[in-house]
């Protein structure tokens, strides 16, 4: 029934749309092409999202069928904003001829001038949806932060940590992209290296072509990670419950073989110079039906509060809901799961938004509430809509800093 709805939604939205194209159009062949290509985006989408369910929705020929129609239907919805705003003036024009001036309605004809504003707004997103799937996905970006703590071990001032999250490994398509962000982790020779969930879409198996390339990942104290909510194996269907159980299993087994230190419901203590800090990864925890294993209160024990921890928390919202009161006083949280939607605008030190925000009040970059640090990192990979589009993908480099104050009293 929801398929029915949707193709009966694409056809009407479609032919208001066209409208626009038609005002525009210097011969039948034009629009003839409109129709053909609209036809071929939408049953390319519907082929390839009815076939049986094998691996994981996100990935091949399913996501870009994907953002193929996404990159349509949004650049059509602009197209009707401008038509229907059209539309209500000349209802408007009309009913003033026929009840205010007396004569007859007439409904006037539709203006090219609007129709090619229309189009060229709407070549706006449709082209940059396009630049995302072709180039977005893998334009990373080093994004540093320097955070200053009046708790933090002098022999840990100026300890830089990487901090990536939502590799989603099944999504992606060149291994030499990938192996280039790989360089880029590594140049930076941070201490640590933390990982906040997402390794795979759905199946450990994912996995098998990226060992190298993950396992190449480097940092003096290791590479510390946690499981995120895509981990789990909730996303795709399995034979029996006990496949999706071995699957888990599976992916542990690849974090010990990358050689990743994967923290479940548990912390490891990084010594220097008889100095320490704690680093604490809870399993997922999420709100609006996400799964919630985490435990802090598991994760923690054994530490007190004055003890400098650094918290491994794939989704923001659990610092949101518990973390950032905590009592223990986990004085940064690195966390990722938004992808920052993969969409937006931001303009550094000035402007921020993408829709993702009316979801999570804490969604890309720093923040800081009762004396204590979020990151939230934009992502490594992408999912579902195969590219990245102004929110590009992230890796932070972060470093710890001693409180001016407290080096100059």
């Amino acid at each position: 029934m929801r398929w029915i709805f949707f193709v009966i939604l694409y056809i009407l939205i479609d032919i208001y749309a066209f409208q626009a194209f038609r005002t525009l159009a210097r011969s039948n062949f034009a629009m003839y092409a409109f129709i053909f290509v609209s036809l071929l985006v939408f049953g390319n989408f519907m082929y390839w999202w009815v076939q049986p369910n094998t691996g994981s929705v996100y990935t091949g020929p399913r996501s870009y069928a994907l953002g193929f129609l996404v990159s349509f239907i949004l650049a059509k919805i602009i197209l009707i904003l401008f038509m229907f705003g059209e539309d209500v003036v000349r209802l408007f024009v009309g009913s003033y001829s026929k009840f205010v001036s007396g004569g007859e309605f007439y409904f006037p004809s539709r203006r090219k001038f609007v129709s090619t504003i229309a189009l060229g707004v709407a070549s706006i997103p449709f082209l940059s949806l396009l630049y995302g799937m072709y180039r977005g996905k893998y334009n990373f970006r080093k994004i540093s932060h320097v955070l200053e703590f009046d708790d933090l071990p002098d022999e840990f001032d100026g300890y830089r940590i990487t901090h990536i999250s939502d590799i989603h490994c099944g999504s992606f398509d060149s291994q030499h992209e990938v192996k280039a962000a790989i360089e880029m982790i590594n140049d930076a020779n941070c201490d640590a290296v933390m990982f906040t969930g997402d390794l795979v879409n759905n199946r450990s198996d994912e996995m098998n072509d990226w060992m190298e390339v993950f396992g190449a990942i480097r940092a003096k104290d290791g590479v510390f990670s946690v499981f995120g909510n895509h981990d789990y194996g909730d996303y795709t269907e399995w034979p029996s419950e006990t496949e999706k159980e071995q699957n888990l299993e599976d992916l542990k087994v690849i974090h010990k073989n990358l050689g990743w230190n994967l923290l479940l419901n548990e912390h490891r203590i990084i010594e220097k110079n008889g100095s320490k800090i704690a680093v604490v990864g809870v399993e997922n925890w999420g709100t609006g039906g996400f799964i919630k294993k985490g435990d802090i209160d598991l994760a923690g024990e054994g530490l007190e509060k004055p003890d400098f921890k650094i918290l491994l928390s794939h989704d923001p919202s659990y610092w949101t809901d518990r973390l950032r009161s905590d009592e223990k006083n986990y004085q940064l949280t690195l966390s990722g799961h938004t992808h920052g939607m993969q969409f937006g605008i931001e303009i550094p030190g000035w402007f921020r938004w993408s829709p993702i925000q009316y979801r999570y009040d804490h969604w890309a970059g720093i923040y800081k509430e009762f004396g204590r640090y979020l990151n939230v990192n934009r992502g490594f990979g992408y999912l579902g809509y195969p590219g990245r589009v102004g929110i590009w993908p992230e890796i932070t480099i972060i470093e710890l800093r001693k409180s001016k104050s407290l080096q100059t009293s």
